[in-house]
């Protein structure tokens, strides 16, 4: 909380709000083998290569989660470290906040700092952060051994489009009350999900 003498000043969404979020799951057996709709009655030495596939897939695409654009000093004074303090929105500013890129997510020059001993008038979680959208893809392998005894080969591939979900951006818009704005306000440094990456596993059900 900014300022406990108001605690209204503190009213936004929450930090896990993400507003709109759409998860896709697909499992699909390929009809190819005995007892399936194409290549039936294949030998075991050809159904084993042919037959037992099943393909999954999972696609995820959100929107981003709220955030706070803070200052790393206290103009307040109010001689609480823990709390961090909001810069005030700048009257003179024109255009958009959020530039969307990714060198830069927003634009600090939209804030100014607070006067001393005064808080900022930006609310909590005022901002947007960066969407995420990933492939997972599988593909599963059934091999029948004896009786009730099954081997089952699995490749997974995790963020199959190797797509590059970014993190938060860096929050902080002022590092001093004379500065200019932080060189590094809305960059980024971390992201969200790995790179590509590919696994592969053995089973085995009874």
């Amino acid at each position: 909380m900014q300022n406990p003498l108001n605690i209204r000043g503190d009213w936004g969404p929450a930090t896990y709000d993400v507003r709109n979020l759409g998860v896709i799951n697909v499992s699909y057996d390929l009809p190819f083998g005995n007892g399936k709709q194409m290549l039936n009655g294949l030998g075991a030495v050809g159904n084993g290569f042919i037959g037992g596939w099943t393909l999954n897939s999972i696609v995820t695409i959100q929107s981003g989660f709220p955030f706070t654009p803070q200052l790393s000093f206290n103009p307040s004074n109010d001689g609480d470290t823990r709390n961090p303090v909001r810069p005030n929105w700048n009257s003179a500013f024109t255009g958009p906040v959020i530039l969307g890129g990714t060198s830069q997510w927003f634009d600090p020059h939209a804030f100014v700092v607070p006067t001393t001993g005064t808080f900022g008038n930006v609310g909590r979680n005022v901002l947007a952060g960066p969407g995420l959208a990933t492939w997972d893809f599988s593909v599963l392998k059934d091999v029948h051994l004896v009786e009730r005894l099954n081997l089952q080969f699995r490749a997974e591939i995790f963020n199959l489009l190797d797509r590059t979900n970014l993190n938060t951006p860096n929050l902080i818009a002022f590092t001093s009350a004379t500065g200019a704005p932080s060189p590094v306000a809305g960059t980024f440094t971390q992201t969200s999900t790995t790179s590509r990456q590919v696994q592969f596993g053995l089973k085995l059900l009874w």
